[in-house]
């Protein structure tokens, strides 16, 4: 995700991220390697070393973390990353601030999608892809920032409960490309692996599973205050009415029941990641698949030819 550098408070017009990049370009070209060689051990694609460098793009934790372990720098670009203020004078659109605003809050959420990733699950390119469908590059640039903003709280070490239930339609709809949606199923399988969230998938397949109408989310406030929240094309809809949240949750609850456990859940988004691979490598995979099937015919032939061995019967 690409995003304008803001200067830090001194005003030495150097930048948090810039400051995180220099960091990690030193580490790795003391341990003599190429951003590429980095990217494939990571992995990640060579253009994301490259803008993470730059102070151009937001890594993830995970991020830091692994260039840690590559690097042996003994923790350094991972607590550094932690200092580093990602999103200065991020804005959010004036009908989802309010929303923003609980995610900051929430101890609790929990969520149900159909047709496209939740936002707090969205990797940047995913996202990226999302916006430029209806955004200028500009905008769009802009978006994804706030949305990636939201994320950080969920994805600390203490962050609040999050339940999602996706819709299998959230993994097989192409957004951006099968590379994108590849990269994006493998994030929801690491982040699915945080003591704090829970993904799973209301597969195609179910029979007798009654989804919600629509997206929607169940926010629960420090406060104790409890709100409904769902979207039309371009406005939020709140609700607090405590009948309306119970109705709303125990279908929640009933669902989450009927569909798929996180573990076996894990088991769809790895199969549908598979399968965005295989079509990202379209056309190396037909060539495999001809030839893998003339060798088969080619085993089917000698194995027709060859002197027949009669096999004994097991005896009664």
């Amino acid at each position: 995700m690409v995003r304008r550098n803001a200067e830090d408070a001194v005003g030495t017009g150097v930048s948090n991220a810039a400051l995180f990049g220099e960091v990690l370009r030193h580490f790795r070209e003391a341990a003599l390697l190429t951003q590429a060689a980095l990217a494939q051990r990571i992995p990640c694609d060579r253009s994301h070393v490259a803008k993470v460098e730059a102070g151009i793009s937001v890594p993830q934790d995970t991020f830091a973390k692994a260039c840690d372990e590559l690097l042996g720098t003994g923790g350094v670009l991972l607590r550094l990353w932690k200092k580093v203020d990602w999103y200065p004078e991020v804005q959010h659109p004036d009908w989802f601030a309010r929303r923003a605003r609980m995610d900051a809050e929430a101890i609790a959420l929990r969520a149900y999608q159909d047709r496209v990733i939740p936002g707090l699950l969205q990797t940047p390119e995913y996202a990226h892809a999302l916006f430029s469908q209806v955004d200028s590059a500009g905008e769009a640039e802009e978006h994804v920032r706030a949305r990636l903003s939201r994320q950080r709280r969920f994805l600390s070490d203490d962050g609040p409960l999050y339940l999602a239930v996706l819709d299998e339609s959230c993994l097989r709809n192409v957004v951006g490309s099968p590379a994108v949606m590849r990269d994006q199923c493998a994030h929801l399988l690491e982040v699915g692996r945080r003591p704090n969230i829970r993904i799973q998938v209301a597969s195609a397949s179910l029979e007798g599973v009654v989804r919600p109408n629509a997206s929607m989310s169940l926010i629960e406030l420090a406060d104790g205050h409890r709100w409904v929240y769902s979207e039309s094309l371009d406005r939020g809809h709140f609700n607090d009415d405590p009948a309306v949240y119970l109705h709303h949750l125990q279908a929640y609850d009933v669902l989450r029941a009927d569909v798929p456990s996180a573990r076996e859940s894990a088991a769809l988004i790895s199969d549908a990641m598979e399968e965005h691979e295989q079509h990202g490598h379209a056309p190396t995979l037909r060539g495999d698949l001809d030839q893998e099937q003339l060798q088969r015919q080619q085993r089917r032939r000698l194995h027709r030819s060859g002197p027949r061995i009669p096999r004994r019967r097991p005896r009664p």
